[in-house]
């Protein structure tokens, strides 16, 4: 007999049936199963959280740098004595007083070289003389002093320095003394040295009495009058235009307030204003914002101020009752103060710039006798306040300050959109080119984005994009609705896209926020697929998501540097919104 086979127990072994698996070999051996895809709940419960993030930081970002101004109290207003403009005095001279029209006028140029201290830099400035032809001698003299822009002896002043020339002074108008500067960066005690210069010339003259020359001085020029004045006590009076009484941060921040109001933008691009005028301007080289200019000396000679109706550039009350306690600390009396109904910010009753545009009411003629009579010394007998009754729709934001902080931070914020949006364009037209290539040669798709993303990416930063242009659409709007009220026009019945855009740009930007948060939650939920949202990642997949064996936004490197760059980008035209006020509700 053969011996006995051994049976299993006693060999150790197992029937085939009975054997255990190799778990390891057939792991490797069984297809990868997916995950099961998130429930609608899940996706949502996900959402939900990225969305309050994103727009949590949004929202944070509009408040930090929210910026409160005090424009309390509003309509304020300033009553005149009469509404008889006239100017007069006590002539005790024994003869009638020169009026506009009493002489012809001559005209002559010099030229002059307006050094500016600071720089060393020389200008040639040219400067048209009017004289009345056979007044005499000692005569007086006015030097007008330009407002913004950048006027000429031939196309500033003109009719006005013809009228004062008529009745008796020798005038002089130079071209504005600009150098190399900006509306933004003017050097203003060097201009008020220039014009200094101009005077000191008039005082040369032999027909001139060298302690009857006054200045003529008009919006912006009202800051340099200032400096003139600390430099020269000796000038003997002052015509102020429409002056610009407060620093040019309270008073452009009071102007463009005011303005935004008036032409009826929305109180969001209202509180643009406050952004921009709580910058500090040193920070970009600008130390024009914060002038030191209210000085007593500005206002110790006798001084004349004009003011219209239709000036909705001048902080009117406020700066005549600025005015009056400035003169009256130097210890000066003879002020006059008149006020034209229909006239704009230049006395005009339209734009200066179109030919024929005349002065409003009797401003000329009301100027010219309140030169005349100071000038020789008469006691005026008119009313010192007169005219139409001053309004003020709002106070001067004298709380507005230079924000180092706020500044900085929104210059990165800027610069930073700038290079991400002209980067994601760079990125954008190589894949467009790529895309025609791959067409052209049927090589397949050019990007290969997976589960959608290149369409959110898409779509998203096509609104993105648009709601940035409605933004800037809606801020141009109020600039020209500015500029027209500037220069005498009404404000528009139905003010438009300037109020009903910026409610329209904060749905749609919340919109975009939850947008994105849709796509940061499906990018997870593929990510988990990939074995990406676990601890440790499962072995493997963060290789195949590079190499694109598994990728979770496109199976090309390319398309994800193009999505990562856009989203990047579309983030900051997000906090571009922010800084200015957007996500505040």
């Amino acid at each position: 007999m053969h011996a006995a086979e051994p049976t299993a127990r006693q060999t150790g072994t197992l029937p085939a049936d009975t054997l255990p698996t190799d778990t390891t070999s057939e792991r490797a051996r069984q297809p990868k199963q997916e995950p099961v895809a998130w429930s609608r709940g899940h996706r949502l419960a996900v959402s939900v959280p990225i969305f309050i993030i994103l727009l949590g930081i949004l929202v944070g970002v509009s408040h930090i740098t929210a910026v409160s101004a005090n424009i309390q109290p509003i309509g304020q207003t300033m009553s005149m004595l009469t509404s008889d403009t006239s100017v007069t005095f006590n002539n005790t001279t024994g003869k009638a007083l020169p009026s506009v029209g009493t002489y012809k006028v001559t005209k002559r140029y010099i030229t002059i070289k307006a050094k500016r201290p600071s720089t060393g830099e020389i200008q040639s400035i040219r400067v048209l003389i009017r004289e009345p032809k056979g007044a005499g001698s000692n005569r007086p003299g006015v030097v007008f002093m330009h407002g913004a822009g950048y006027g000429t002896c031939d196309n500033s002043f003109g009719d006005v320095a013809y009228s004062l020339s008529s009745a008796g002074f020798v005038t002089a108008v130079i071209d504005k003394p600009v150098w190399s500067t900006t509306d933004i960066t003017r050097d203003y005690p060097a201009s008020a040295k220039i014009y200094d210069q101009t005077i000191n010339y008039l005082r040369s003259l032999d027909q001139v009495d060298a302690a009857k020359v006054g200045i003529y001085a008009t919006s912006e020029s009202t800051w340099i009058s200032s400096y003139l004045l600390q430099r020269d006590p000796k000038i003997a009076f002052q015509v102020l235009l429409s002056p610009m009484v407060f620093s040019p941060r309270q008073s452009l921040g009071f102007l463009a307030s005011q303005d935004f109001t008036l032409v009826g933008a929305h109180n969001g691009y209202q509180s643009i204003v406050r952004r921009v005028f709580d910058m500090d301007g040193t920070v970009f080289g600008l130390t024009n914002f914060d002038l030191d200019i209210e000085k007593p000396a500005a206002y110790s000679i006798p001084t004349f101020v004009a003011y219209g109706s239709k000036d909705v550039m001048t902080a009117q009350v406020e700066g005549a009752r600025e005015i009056l306690d400035l003169a009256h600390k130097s210890d000066n009396w003879d002020v006059t103060i008149r006020s034209y109904p229909v006239a704009n910010h230049v006395l005009r009753l339209g734009n200066e710039a179109d030919s024929g545009t005349g002065f409003a009411d009797d401003y000329v003629n009301d100027m010219v006798s309140w030169a005349v009579g100071t000038a020789a010394g008469l006691d005026q007998t008119s009313e010192r306040a007169a005219g139409s009754m001053l309004y003020q729709s709002i106070a001067v934001p004298k709380d507005l300050h230079a924000d180092r902080g706020l500044t900085i931070y929104g210059a990165w914020i800027h610069i930073a959109m700038l290079i991400t949006l002209l980067l994601t364009l760079i990125i954008a037209l190589a894949a467009l080119v790529r895309k025609i290539v791959f067409m052209i040669r049927r090589k397949g798709p050019a990007l290969g984005f997976k589960y959608g993303f290149g369409g959110a990416l898409l779509s998203l930063t096509i609104t993105t994009l648009a709601t940035f242009l409605l933004f800037c659409g809606g801020l141009g709007q109020v600039v020209m609705g500015i500029v027209q009220l500037a220069w005498g026009g009404a404000p528009a019945e139905d003010p438009g896209m300037m109020f009903w855009s910026w409610p329209v740009i904060q749905v749609v930007c919340t919109l975009v926020v939850w947008a994105w948060s849709r796509v940061f939650t499906r990018l997870i939920e593929v990510m988990q697929t990939r074995g990406l949202a676990q601890f440790p990642p499962r072995k493997g997949a963060i290789g195949d998501v590079v190499s694109g064996r598994e990728p979770v936004l496109a199976s090309t490197r390319f398309a994800r540097v193009l999505f990562w760059v856009t989203a990047f980008a579309m983030f900051h035209v997000l906090l571009f919104f922010a800084f200015w006020g957007l996500f505040i509700y």
